[in-house]
């Protein structure tokens, strides 16, 4: 779980049976441990990605509420997880775990109680050998893990209302058979207590990695498949050191037939928003591609504090439902071109699920068809973009140009359907394309314009009179009718402020205000604003489709 030290390398060689790094194909699919309550992919959120050992219950109770405030809980995240340090650095007279009277003064099951006071579930840490990771690596006291105390621990994390362990190796030590003996006693010790507590390990924390090397679903509901996740694109490093989202998917790649309901490969939790590092597109890939490997998405970000547009990304009910689809089964990367690969699965309705990946820092088009993702044979295919919410009816051809870092996902289902065309606009006398400041199609996002690159929020779709980003829709704020009225995003009504026509000579009038979208000041820079202003057919009021 935490950074590597260099200097183990040796002992780490020395003590695990398999390399660091190596990743072999699955021979068979795998099947549940016993009791797995992990139905799905668990949805959460874990407390280290922000805050690592700076943590509280206030934090804590301040993220429970976040997540009921934001939607999250609506969109059905469940676990609040505290990660490692909630514990004092010594057990009781009695040997028991207990939390630390300085940053948990109410104690784990009033913190327990109060998540689930939220209609939410509690998730806890805890590690197999002598110490937890922060203690390993010298940044917290002591040495509290459940080595011989594994029944009592469970016991008291059962007792306190716990509903999900984190349960880290954070050890040099051992063979792989140390490590199945090891965490498998701790899962008996759960499924004794009674209580349904979903089991998540990491194998890998402080040792050479056996995550992604054997078959694991017998032993955890979940369990991790690589080293830590860091918040970048790509890292380059592939063995002890902390990698990107492209390093991450290499290795989660062969491992497919071992995922399926109450057992899920782990490609640890998400970075989606995690210190502002993703751009809005990055943040779209990612959060994609886990939802593609029928991944657990535990959230990493500080949701208190969140923008709307990260909100926006972790709340897509279109992408969370290929996620959390009954077959759960995890994506097959069936094209590789280096830089674009291709993504697909079966969903339990008989859909399909593509992800047309780019991982270049140029703009790129990836394409596929729909035998080769395992659609059945049919006269056509409908596919409907998770993310624009266009959709298009094809032959049998699944192409799209995809933005840098990025990603376009389709839901691809037989036979046509009504299409909503997607285009963008590109201004004639700016020669820039109409945008969303800050990239993300959130309520009240500023209409602007920007250099054309078919990013998402540069994409447009035209239905019953009103222009549509992401699924929301351009608008004169505040029902405006003046020159200068700003032209901005909301969500979609029935009101004529959100109802456009384009005119012959390639201006756009609002049909509330009977004015046109222009470009304030006449600008040509990127980020020029636009307004409502009279029609006057000018160059900074007329529009291409692109």
């Amino acid at each position: 779980m935490r950074s590597r030290i260099r200097t183990l390398l040796a002992v780490l060689a020395a003590s695990a049976t398999v390399a660091a790094g190596t990743a072999l194909t699955p021979a068979s699919p795998a099947s549940a441990a016993p009791g797995s309550p992990a139905v799905r992919p668990p949805l959460g959120w874990n407390s280290w990605n922000t805050f690592g050992c700076n943590i509280n219950e206030a934090k804590i109770r301040g993220a429970a509420d976040a997540m009921v405030n934001s939607g999250m809980r609506a969109a059905g995240y469940q676990y609040v997880v505290v990660d490692d340090c909630w514990q004092a650095t010594t057990r009781d007279a009695a040997g028991n775990l207990r939390s630390d009277p300085v940053r948990f003064p109410s104690g784990m099951k009033a913190l327990g109680d109060y998540i689930h006071s939220k209609g939410l579930k509690f998730g806890i840490y805890q590690a197999p050998r002598e110490e937890t990771c922060a203690q390993y690596f010298n940044a917290l006291g002591g040495a509290t893990g459940a080595l011989n105390h594994e029944q009592q621990d469970a016991t008291t994390f059962a007792s306190w209302g716990v509903d999900f362990l984190k349960y880290d190796w954070c050890s040099p030590w051992g063979t792989l058979n140390d490590q199945i003996a090891g965490f498998t006693k701790m899962r008996d010790a759960l499924r004794a207590t009674g209580r349904p507590i979903v089991y998540s390990i990491n194998s890998n924390s402080a040792h050479s990695n056996t995550g992604p090397s054997y078959n694991w679903s017998n032993v955890a509901d979940m369990w991790r498949t690589t080293e830590d996740i860091t918040d970048r694109w790509s890292t380059g490093c592939r063995a002890d050191c902390f990698m990107g989202v492209t390093e991450i998917l290499d290795v989660q790649a062969p491992l497919a037939a071992w995922a399926g309901p109450q057992h899920w490969n782990d490609p640890d939790m998400l970075e989606v928003g995690v210190r502002g590092t993703f751009t809005p597109t990055q943040n779209r890939a990612h959060f994609s591609m886990w939802a593609m490997m029928a991944a657990p998405l535990i959230a990493g970000n500080d949701i208190t504090t969140m923008p709307a547009d990260v909100r926006d990304v972790l709340t897509n009910p279109d992408v969370l439902a290929v996620n959390q689809d009954s077959a759960g089964r995890q994506a097959r990367r069936v094209r590789d071109f280096g830089e674009t690969e291709v993504w697909a699965k079966t969903l339990a309705d008989g859909s399909g699920a593509v992800a047309l990946l780019n991982r270049s820092g140029s703009t790129a088009t990836v394409s596929t068809t729909a035998a080769e993702i395992g659609m059945p044979a049919a006269g056509s295919y409908t596919l409907a973009d998770v993310w624009t919410r266009a959709s298009r009816n094809t032959a049998a051809a699944i192409s799209a140009t995809v933005p840098p870092n990025g990603v376009v996902m389709y839901r691809v289902r037989t036979g046509s359907s009504t299409p909503t065309t997607s285009f963008g606009l590109r201004g004639v006398g700016s020669g820039r394309c109409l945008d969303v400041l800050g990239g993300a199609p959130t309520d009240g996002a500023q209409a602007v314009i920007w250099d054309c690159n078919g990013g998402i929020t540069q994409v447009l779709t035209a239905a019953s009179g009103q222009l549509r980003i992401g699924g929301k829709c351009l608008d004169a704020e505040s029902n405006g009718t003046a020159n200068g009225t700003r032209v901005i995003l909301w969500t979609c009504g029935t009101g004529t402020n959100q109802q456009w026509t384009s005119q012959s000579d390639g201006t756009i009038r609002g049909g509330q205000s009977g004015k046109c979208i222009d470009v304030n000041q006449a600008g040509t820079a990127n980020n020029s604003p636009l307004v409502l202003w009279t029609c006057s057919g000018a160059s900074h009021q007329r529009w291409t489709r692109v």
